[in-house]
């Protein structure tokens, strides 16, 4: 399901990385995120809500 927030979003599970491009045209990868967590964040009907309840302040982050 598109968002109005997050533009793409790319999961590494090797190093647990969940890069997400946000439409404001900022990327942001999220560091030590776990599978599951990126499996909810695209099964979830609004995903700018997952990401600020779940993603956002939960784990590091480096800016791109």
């Amino acid at each position: 399901m598109p968002s109005t927030v997050i533009l793409a979003m790319e999961y590494n599970s090797s190093s647990r990385e969940l890069t997400i491009s946000y439409v404001s045209g900022q990327t942001y990868v999220y560091k030590d995120v776990p599978e599951q967590v990126f499996k909810e964040l695209k099964a979830s009907r609004v995903k700018g809500r997952y990401l600020r309840f779940f993603i956002k302040d939960k784990f590091d982050f480096e800016k791109r």
